[in-house]
């Protein structure tokens, strides 16, 4: 079985780009200026020596007519000067106002230039930033916003189990096998409880690190076969076929987290699987590098879902059928990059793959 091996992206230097354009672009716009500034004041001094005036002006050099020419061109360079920068002002200004909407909350903003500045490569550049931005603000919020209002749901939910059947038991006059069956239920909110608040601080202590801690040597495979045997009530439930078909690797990592991973990613794999389907499970070495492909079959994840499942908050079942909370795969995400690995998810003709690829040493 081929493993789709997602390229890792190495560390590079951020290299600045010299907007060669815009700088072109400003000088210009200070050019003219100070072409406009030279030709009224040399249309002015034309002008008077066509009427005589100036050499009216030269007798009387440091006289009163001489201090008022110059007044009167500084004014009109001034105003020339000013003119032409409220002009250049104007699209920096819709940007700036643009970016206040966008700060206060209103991820629909969206900035457009008009006339030449648009097609200027570098102000298209900007716009097309900002604009990307503030998409996905927008489409963030939307799945904050979704979040909560599911998290909500999901967390009343248990509570509401966990109260209603506390009472009855609190009432008494029930049989040993009702009062067994509730404290069961009790037992099993608790732990979804449990379940849903550990995730979230998992996110949250997650996104908070940047730097790789609790590193050790490890073998990989014997990893994957305990977090296969945790999940084993899940997968026998459903009567699913595993297929772990993989040698021995030993990797550098942070054993915890990386359990995490594939938990995750296993769950996620068992929880899609059609009813009587297949889970494999494959590794490969390529020199420095593990890749890990956990294949099921079931229904393919459309292409316009890929590109979100990795986002926090977002789930593919929106009818909520399956338990989840969109969060699993960002903690994913986050664990893999913080290792120096990429994940990728490849999915058509009945079959989703993850793949994880990993650096073997850190």
């Amino acid at each position: 079985m081929k493993i789709h091996r997602p390229r890792i992206k190495r560390p590079r230097k951020r290299l600045r780009s010299s907007r060669k354009s815009l700088t072109l672009l400003f000088s210009i716009v200070t050019f003219m200026i100070l072409l406009a500034v030279t030709l009224v004041i040399g249309g002015i001094i034309l002008i008077l020596i066509e009427t005589g005036a100036l050499a009216i002006l030269t007798e009387n050099l440091f006289g009163w007519t001489f201090v008022l020419l110059i007044t009167f061109s500084l004014i009109i360079g001034a105003g020339i000067t000013y003119l032409l920068g409220k002009l250049m002002m104007k699209p920096m200004n819709k940007i700036i106002n643009t970016m206040n909407e966008l700060a206060y909350g209103n991820y629909k903003a969206r900035l457009h230039l008009s006339g030449m500045l648009e097609s200027n490569p570098s102000f298209k550049e900007l716009i097309d930033s900002f604009n990307e931005m503030a998409e996905e603000l927008d489409h963030t919020e939307i799945l904050r916003s979704d979040f909560v209002n599911n998290f909500s749901h999901e967390f009343k939910t248990p509570i509401v189990s966990i109260s209603g059947f506390a009472k009855l038991l609190k009432e008494g006059n029930l049989t040993e096998e009702q009062r067994a069956e509730y404290t069961d239920i009790i037992l099993e909110e608790s732990i979804r409880l449990s379940d849903m608040a550990t995730g979230v601080l998992n996110l949250s202590r997650i996104e908070n690190q940047t730097i790789l801690t609790g590193v050790t040597k490890y073998n990989l495979s014997e990893q994957l076969r305990f977090c296969i045997l945790l999940l084993e009530e899940k997968w026998t439930k459903k009567n699913l076929e595993i297929d772990p078909e993989f040698d021995e690797y030993d990797i550098e990592a942070n054993e915890e987290q990386m359990r995490q991973v594939w938990i995750n990613i296993l769950d996620n794999a068992v929880k899609f699987a059609n009813e009587g389907g297949k889970i494999a499970v494959r590794i490969e070495k390529d020199g420095d590098t593990v890749h890990v492909q956990i294949e099921n079959t079931g229904s393919a994840i459309p292409p316009e879902e890929r590109d979100r499942i990795f986002v926090k908050f977002y789930q593919i079942d929106k009818s909520h059928a399956s338990a989840g909370n969109g969060i699993g795969l960002a903690v994913v995400k986050k664990i893999v990059s913080l290792h120096g690995g990429a994940i990728a998810c490849h999915s058509e003709d009945g079959r989703t793959a993850f793949n994880v690829s990993m650096p073997l040493h850190q």
